[in-house]
């Protein structure tokens, strides 16, 4: 046998179809949008992940970021019907991420939570400006979060949106983006 002969692969035969022949009966569609859509940032990431478990079990879609302005990114990008932040973060704080969000894309409604002191300030500034933002304090039990993210966004407690917070297991509606 010649060494020509031993390197020989065979030769597949693959069947090239236009896009316009492929079917589309059985092909994946993405769901149209009928869960609201959550945004949750905060820097710490155990607050932020848990969060977003608890809201996605309870029927909404949820998208975390780590920072304000990997925040602001994904508001852009995907538009959420809210955004839940923290309000003393590095870098942009949760304050400052409303602003801009509410300038940018006036339909996103802000709920932010804090458990410092620091916080007064930056809201007392936000309302001086003409923002007055729904505020939590943490820590924030989960049906009282549930109830105020029912609240901002109008939807009623019930059917595919509940107030039971199941086991806290991540889950696939969640995205995590640091």
């Amino acid at each position: 046998m010649s060494p020509r002969s031993s390197n020989k692969t065979p030769k597949l035969k693959y069947e090239v179809v236009s896009l316009a022949e492929v079917p589309t009966d059985d092909t994946v569609a993405l769901p149209e949008r009928t869960r609201p859509a959550v945004l949750i940032v905060d820097d710490e990431r155990i607050i932020a992940d848990t969060l977003s478990i608890i809201l996605s079990r309870s029927g909404y879609t949820t998208m975390t970021a780590y920072d304000g302005l990997a925040g602001l990114e994904i508001a852009r990008n995907s538009t959420p019907d809210l955004i839940i932040s923290d309000v003393v973060m590095p870098g942009m704080t949760g304050v400052e991420l409303a602003i801009t969000v509410t300038q940018t894309i006036p339909t996103c409604k802000i709920l932010l939570f804090s458990g410092q002191a620091a916080t007064v300030d930056l809201l007392e500034q936000a309302r001086n400006a003409g923002h007055n933002f729904t505020t939590l304090t943490k820590p924030v039990h989960p049906t009282d979060m549930l109830k105020s993210v029912s609240e901002c966004l109008s939807v009623p407690l019930h059917s595919s949106i509940s107030t039971h917070t199941p086991a806290l297991e991540p889950s696939p509606a969640a995205t995590y983006v640091n």
